[in-house]
């Protein structure tokens, strides 16, 4: 595992889970915060979980925020994504026999791993193909961005960033690896699951920076089990001296992302709506 303590007095910039939705509404709603004055985009480092990885992978690309927005709500422009529905009770109930008897949060994430490993998926090259095509470059950026995953083996996060020898596409599809739903990913010896099984943001990690923006699709009530909640976490940022900004979707987007995120349907009326969303302004801070 990588090391991550954001930078003393600096800017963190958390971009959570939430599927194909939270991908277009993050674009979406920092699209509009730049429309309103307020680009948090230039931050000193980028944390990406799931979609978030994408994200910051392709903020880190070169295009603009209005580039990647078009690349949400134009259909010429999309990614090519796989169609996966997800229901949360049922996701739940395959979950449960793999968590019984787990009593810490590493055995936890282990049991999940071998959820993971267990279950029948599209094949990993295939899965791989529709990560690179979100994927406006396949360079890591120059400037600080750190990807989330476990291993699901050992249970145990792992941060991929330039320094780490993976590539761009691979680091993202792990990090975006959701347990029954897409392949582990394949790196080295190693096979990686969602960073978000940990947490679905994983803001913790922002730790030491003076200012977060935690941008969470999930927001405080995730459906998916995890063992750190954000709402613990940024009690813990916050009693660490850090202001901290926290967004999730309003009514109107919640709404556009509706009862499955993975519907590749969901871009455009998600992305609209976190443009307008982002318009209204940054909320108070923590």
């Amino acid at each position: 595992m990588l090391a991550l303590r954001a930078m003393a007095d600096g800017h963190a910039l958390v971009l959570g889970g939430g599927g194909v939705a939270g991908i277009a509404w993050m674009t979406g709603l920092l699209a509009g915060l730049a429309d309103a004055g307020q680009d948090v985009t230039g931050a000193d480092v980028v944390i990406g979980t799931s979609a978030g990885a994408t994200v910051a992978a392709q903020l880190g690309s070169g295009l603009s925020l209005e580039e990647l927005f078009a690349r949400q709500v134009d259909p010429a422009l999309q990614s090519r994504e796989l169609m996966a529905v997800i229901d949360w009770a049922k996701f739940a109930a395959d979950l449960q026999p793999y968590m019984d008897g787990a009593s810490t949060p590493t055995e936890q994430l282990r049991n999940f791993g071998r959820f993971a490993l267990d279950a029948q998926t599209v094949p990993e090259p295939q899965r791989l193909a529709v990560i690179e095509s979100r994927l406006p470059s396949r360079d890591w950026p120059t400037r600080p961005m750190k990807l989330t995953s476990v291993d699901c083996v050992s249970g145990e996060l792992t941060i991929f960033d330039a320094a780490s020898g993976v590539s761009l596409v691979d680091a993202v599809a792990a990090s975006a690896a959701v347990p029954g739903i897409w392949p582990p990913v394949t790196i080295g010896s190693r096979r990686y699951m969602d960073g978000g099984v940990r947490s679905g943001d994983n803001a913790d990690l922002a730790a030491g920076a003076a200012r977060i923006i935690v941008i969470s699709p999930l927001g405080m009530n995730s459906p998916l089990p995890t063992p750190m909640p954000l709402r613990e976490v940024l009690t813990s940022l916050k009693d660490g001296g850090a202001t901290v900004t926290v967004i999730s979707p309003d009514e109107a987007s919640a709404a556009a992302i509706g009862t499955n995120p993975l519907d590749p349907e969901t871009r455009v009326p998600t992305a609209t709506a976190g443009r307008a969303q982002g318009r209204t302004g940054l909320p108070p801070a923590f």
